[in-house]
């Protein structure tokens, strides 16, 4: 798979694993009064985000054809 993940994008994608899977542990330690249902999926959720980051591929931008990376044009 070609890299779709730009840098911008991969910076948001890791502060948003990291609300997410922070926003998991607070669930799952019971401080929120959130349904507790909601603990994995966010979970799933960060570790998602955080997978794309790190590799710079998304599946969902592949299949979509979205591409957030800057492609440097040569002049000729």
């Amino acid at each position: 798979m070609d890299r779709n993940v730009g840098s911008a994008d991969q910076m948001l994608r890791t502060v948003a694993g990291a609300v997410a899977g922070v926003a998991s542990i607070v669930i799952l330690a019971g401080i929120d009064t959130v349904p507790a249902v909601l603990s994995p999926v966010l979970g799933i959720m960060a570790i998602i985000m955080f997978a794309t980051a790190a590799v710079g591929t998304c599946p969902m931008y592949s299949m979509l054809g979205v591409d957030s990376c800057s492609r440097v044009s040569s002049q000729s």
